[in-house]
């Protein structure tokens, strides 16, 4: 087969077509097929594909770019460690019959409607990497902060300039994360078609405002969503089955922003089948009283409320309708995830770091490598508290005590756990779970319906938060490194580092201090 692949491009791609279905037919196999959910039904489907490829003609036509054969992951029940581990060592057996490497970085697209730009009037665009065959689409919008105030984006463009301009971006990007197309680091969405949005417009997503001659920046973040998912409806989307609208940081309140109006702008074109839902990691700020108050001089000491309040402003900004009625007058208040989530229709999974970095830098808790003192050490106990409070009616969502920011597009993403269960794991319980409610309702169109609480499925949990008070008391937090050494610390001492005292904390909690460091130590 080697021989043959190396050839001409037309047998290469044959040839890794006939590798991908060698890899579905093993993986179908009957024995596989009663790890599965209507095992009986599948065989008769790969027996059926069987026929019909033994009767199809060679197919010896130019293909244009990568094609690539979707397998339903969402059906597998069993051990998906050891599952994944087959697909693994298949592919890699098979990887030889192939002459090219597929390509699987996105590479960029700049808008047709050269109208809708980035800050400094360069064109907007995206990233993308196509999956033919498959009927789901992932969009992620990129986080980075924000300017409120000529002040602030001028020295944002000094600083910055990527998040504010596409006159340097690449040509291509490597996905990670949720955004891999690597089935061991990505096992339920690596063969989805993926979208990567950069940030440029400095407006949380929101802006709907042009540059002119009377304004320095054009801030029009919700704009250039709606022109991507436009062109993309030229792409395939008109035909999709799961449309996932998430972000990270910036980008995570912009998935909270924008998933209803995305929804809106696919039903009121005709594609209403399509099911829109939401991912905001990292974007679930509160609006709380800072540590220590300061003026609001720039971007990072600038108290959340006030920045948002001077921002919207200064962006034109946008926010779903439903939270616009319910804050006349007081729009900034969407901009906090506690206070947008309830009003929106569409469902969304909510992932957070109980200590989110970013939340403590703009509280003006600075940990630069300095032990903090009690004061500090209460106020982000408190706010854990805080958080954790604002999530209790989330039914969807992943919420580990570590001091982080930003998850899903980390390549150690599958290594966190909250009670024992990932993130992947997590989400694809959400994703059954809308499923299932979809069958049950038998709903096409208007979707709302699959926000709300329905009970989890057996040995499958996405309401995940976890219980213990302190920073990195999860086991599986991502490494922590003194800030001045660079040294990789355990957690008893990170927690030391951060003022924690084992015997005054075991006392309060009732326990041993010996129990206390077994369970720092190793989570049990």
């Amino acid at each position: 087969m080697q021989g043959h692949c190396a050839a001409r491009r037309s047998v290469s791609l044959c040839a890794v077509r006939s590798c991908l279905l060698l890899l579905f037919l093993h993986m179908s196999a009957p024995v596989e097929a009663r790890r599965v959910r209507g095992g009986r039904a599948q065989t008769r489907r790969v027996q059926q594909q069987q026929q019909q490829q033994q009767q199809a003609p060679v197919n010896t036509e130019r293909v244009e770019g990568p094609e690539s054969f979707p397998l339903d992951f969402t059906a597998v029940e069993g051990n998906m460690d050891n599952f994944m581990v087959q697909i693994k060592n298949l592919a890699q057996s098979l990887y030889p019959c192939s002459a090219q490497k597929l390509d699987q970085d996105m590479k960029l697209h700049f808008l047709r409607n050269v109208s809708v730009t980035c800050n400094d009037g360069s064109p907007a665009g995206y990233y993308i990497k196509e999956s033919k065959g498959s009927k789901r689409w992932l969009l992620f919008l990129e986080g980075g902060w924000y300017c409120f105030n000529r002040q602030t984006c001028d020295s944002r463009y000094e600083t910055m300039r990527r998040l504010m301009s596409s006159t340097e971006w690449p040509q291509t990007r490597t996905g990670t994360g949720i955004l891999s197309p690597l089935p061991e680091e990505n096992p339920h969405w690596w063969n989805a078609n993926m979208v990567f949005i950069p940030y440029c417009s400095s407006d949380v997503w929101s802006g709907a405002s042009a540059k002119t001659d009377h304004s320095d920046y054009a801030f029009m973040g919700s704009l250039i969503i709606r022109e991507v998912v436009n062109e993309l409806l030229t792409k395939g989307l008109d035909n999709a089955k799961v449309l996932l609208l998430a972000g990270s940081s910036a980008g995570g309140t912009g998935a909270l922003l924008n998933v209803d109006n995305v929804a809106e702008q696919l039903e009121s074109q005709g594609h209403a089948g399509v099911q829109v839902r939401g991912l905001a990691d990292s974007g679930w700020f509160l609006d709380n009283k800072q540590y220590k108050f300061t003026d609001c001089l720039d971007t990072i000491s600038c108290a959340p409320t006030e920045a948002i309040k001077r921002g919207i402003r200064y962006w034109g900004g946008l926010v779903p309708e439903n939270c616009r009625q319910a804050h006349v007058g007081e729009e900034w208040n969407c901009f906090f995830g506690y206070k947008v989530y309830p009003t929106l229709k569409s469902p969304v999974f909510v992932v957070q770091w109980l200590f989110d970095e970013a939340q403590l830098t703009v509280d003006n808790v600075h940990l630069t490598g300095q032990p903090v003192h009690e004061g500090q050490w209460r106020y982000i106990q408190n706010l854990g508290q805080e958080l954790r409070a604002t999530l209790r009616n989330v039914p969807a969502m992943f919420a580990p005590a570590c001091l982080s920011h930003e998850l899903i597009t980390r390549s150690y993403w599958m290594d966190i756990q909250v009670k024992g269960t990932s993130l992947p794991r997590a989400l694809h319980c959400w994703d059954r779970s809308l499923q299932d409610s979809l069958h049950i309702n038998g709903s096409r169109g208007n979707h709302s319906h699959l926000k709300h609480k329905n009970p989890a499925a057996r040995g499958c949990p996405r309401h995940l938060i976890d219980s213990c008070p302190w920073p990195h008391c999860n086991p599986t937090c991502p490494t922590v490194r003194d800030q001045l050494t660079g040294q990789e610390m355990s957690v008893i001492q990170f927690l030391k580092h951060m003022g924690f005292d084992v015997q005054k904390m075991a006392q309060q909690q009732g326990m041993d201090p010996r129990k206390l460091l077994g369970i720092l130590n190793n989570g049990n």
